[in-house]
């Protein structure tokens, strides 16, 4: 597993009291945050718990408000119309879900049109919805908190491009540092003149004053924006890469750059059909490629990460009080989802305690996984049983989690394929099972059998029915079995208890516990 990038264990512990029963949790319940930036115009509604919280609506129009903005320097007319239309929707929508009021904010084309303020006031006047136009270093800010907030140990230095600008910001320790903003925009490379040569030197120069600025020490750089995504997007195509989730997507500089290359080699019309890309998307990921090629060649970087999360999240992380925000995004995730859907919720933590002992050696960040596995054991029990065991796989693999890296994903979506099913032969996750090594296959079996067992063992915990010991040493798992609960020892059970040891590739030994 990927270590390096873990929140801190919480005072309460990750079975601590649930964030949900949190009153300054239950506030955040429900949030909804407008974004009128540059390209888009975007309503979130944020829901559930408040330290991973679930996207409960979400919904973009592509206005283009910032299209021609250094050139007029008036917002683009017909970007405006469709920006106050979508407003109004999204106004009406709040209202239908009965929620606090919006927390609109507007960045650089509407802060520096020279009709923003008209715009702003016709934005009142016929939705309600105030506009806080924020600058750019607040910009920054809000999009580093949205990458803390699921990534909450980033470590380096966040990008954040929209339509008219891009922000730089450092993240260290949990907290958000220097930040600056410039005119790397798409919309306003337009106009850049000079053809390629001049365009590139143009991006090379401002680049240059933000790595004196900001320095080229960071060995992460954190994307975030739509532009950055579809390329993102575009080199797990090029690479076949099995699995979409763009979020903790990682990449090297050298596979940044070749896929720079292929995308100028290629037909955008293709590239966008392949990949699901909108249109208005792909026209400016010409212009955005120049600019992260730039990026890697002045700031040269070890590693390119991708964050889903940016501004809107970072105005949730903004209202979060500091106890929420140090709690773990993954094991709330994964709680909410035993409470929401489990038949027994609470049973988790048993399970997890009942399987200590098979992990009396194991690293942290492998008991961080084990717990969440053990949270999300019991929450497809729903599905039909012969799709069930691939479905709580899809689930965990696709599912909008943060703190969470793709071989992580897949080794939780493994742990609960065998949570259902002894074998994963022929099953068609198979390329997904690439990204993990033959130890960590090994190790997911382990534990998707051992929860297999447990879960099983006993209705309400597994520790009133008995006690695993494990001597690695050994190489002997020992199940002591209480008094008056041997009868939950059955066939089933013990099938399970040999699946589980073989597994493990260990002998087994039945004892009884003295009364």
């Amino acid at each position: 597993m990927d270590a390096k990038h873990r929140a801190p264990a919480d005072d309460g512990g990750p079975f601590g009291r649930p964030l949900f029963e949190d009153s300054s949790a239950r506030a955040l319940s429900r949030v909804g945050v407008v974004d009128v930036g540059s390209n888009s115009v975007r309503l979130v509604v944020f829901d559930g718990a408040a330290r991973s919280p679930a996207y409960y609506y979400n919904e973009k129009i592509m206005c283009g408000l910032g299209q021609g903005l250094a050139e007029t320097g008036k917002l683009n007319p017909e970007g405006r119309k469709r920006a106050l239309a979508a407003l109004k929707r999204f106004a009406l929508l709040a209202k239908g879900m009965e929620m606090a009021p919006l927390s609109c904010v507007a960045t650089a084309a509407v802060r520096e049109a020279s009709d923003g303020p008209e715009f702003r006031k016709e934005v009142e006047r016929e939705t309600g919805l105030k506009l806080h136009v924020i600058d750019g270093d607040e910009e920054a800010r809000l999009s580093a908190q949205g990458v803390l907030l699921g990534w909450p140990d980033a470590e380096g230095l966040v990008c954040d491009i929209g339509g008219s600008s891009m922000e730089l910001a450092e993240v260290s320790g949990g907290k958000v540092g220097r930040r600056v903003t410039s005119p790397l925009g798409p919309f306003r490379l337009q106009q850049v003149t000079g053809g390629k040569k001049g365009l590139r030197k143009h991006i090379k120069d401002v680049l240059e004053k933000l790595a004196a600025e900001m320095g080229t020490h960071h060995k992460r750089i954190y994307l975030v924006g739509g532009s950055w995504r579809a390329i993102a997007r575009l080199d797990m195509e090029r690479r076949g890469y099995p699995m979409t989730v763009l979020h903790e997507y990682r990449m090297t500089p050298q596979s940044v750059l070749q896929t720079i290359s292929w995308i100028g080699e290629s037909d955008l019309a293709t590239l966008r059909a392949r990949t699901g890309t909108g249109a208005e998307r792909m026209a400016l990921v010409p212009l955005a490629s120049e600019v992260l090629q730039g990026i890697v060649r002045v700031f040269r970087p070890k590693e390119i990460d991708v964050s889903a999360y940016g501004i809107r999240e970072g105005l949730l992380y903004e209202q979060m009080p500091e106890k929420l925000r140090k709690r773990d995004p993954l094991i709330e995730a994964a709680r909410v989802a035993e409470q929401a859907s489990a038949r027994m919720p609470g049973f988790g933590k048993k399970l997890y305690h009942f399987l200590l002992p098979l992990f009396q050696d194991a690293p942290p960040e492998k008991l961080r996984l084990v717990k969440a596995a053990c949270l999300l054991h019991d929450t497809t029990w729903r599905a039909h049983p012969d799709y069930r065991a691939e479905a709580c796989f899809d689930n965990v693999t696709r599912a909008n989690l943060g703190a969470l890296s793709h071989p992580e994903r897949v080794f939780l979506g493994l742990t609960l394929l065998h949570r259902y099913k002894n074998s994963r032969t022929g099953s068609r996750l198979a390329p997904l099972f690439a990204l993990l090594s033959a130890k960590q296959i090994q190790e997911a079996e382990v534990l998707g059998k051992a929860m297999r067992f447990g879960a099983m063992f006993s209705i309400r915990s597994p520790s009133d029915a008995g006690e695993l010991r494990y001597d690695r040493e050994k190489r002997l798992l020992e199940l002591v079995l209480h008094p008056k609960k041997e009868a939950l020892f059955g066939e089933v059970a013990e099938a399970r208890f040999a699946s589980l040891a073989a597994s493990l590739k260990v002998k087994t030994k039945i004892t009884r516990a003295k009364a």
